[in-house]
């Protein structure tokens, strides 16, 4: 199974230290670069443990071609993945992680970054706290923690369910 990536996920901090550094007059600390190289690779490398698969709606979102059609041609959909997936907590509709309360949950920023990875382009910054320019004057669009009813149905399709909605 194929787990859809941005190329430029974890780019955007590394990118401002660079351009502060070169504005600044200096050239960049190798061992800063190393250590933004460091944190893409583990970012690549988190699924390569099927352990980390299991109860992960991330995981789960980043692999499904359906839902990864639907963030990729619609932003307004995008958008309101990003607000549903933050400030809530999951858990996958299984008797197990059910009774074990399972919980999922992530935080606004790492929110975008997943939605970067969805759509194969950019980093969290596109999708970080959005309501405040790209999308602010979107149709459709929705606050943080809030759910639509399409990405609840949706959510529900791919397994899993809010506790905290």
């Amino acid at each position: 199974m194929t787990i859809s990536s941005s190329p430029h996920r974890n780019s955007f901090l590394q990118d401002c230290y660079v351009e502060h550094t070169m504005k600044a007059g200096n050239q960049p600390d190798p061992e800063i670069i190393d250590y933004y190289i460091e944190i893409k690779r583990r970012s690549n490398e988190k699924f390569d443990e099927p352990a980390t698969r299991i109860n992960n709606l991330e995981y789960d979102l980043r692999t499904a071609d359906w839902i990864l059609e639907k963030v990729r041609v619609s932003d307004v959909y995008a958008q309101n993945l990003y607000a549903a997936i933050c400030n809530n907590d999951f858990v996958k509709s299984e008797i197990i992680p059910i009774l074990k309360e399972e919980k999922w949950s992530c935080s606004w920023r790492y929110a975008g970054g997943i939605i970067a990875d969805m759509r194969q382009v950019g980093d969290y910054v596109d999708w970080y706290c959005p309501g405040s320019d790209v999308f602010s004057n979107v149709n459709g669009t929705v606050r943080e923690g809030s759910v639509t009813d399409e990405i609840r149905s949706d959510l529900k399709r791919l397994g899993w369910f809010i506790l905290s909605n």
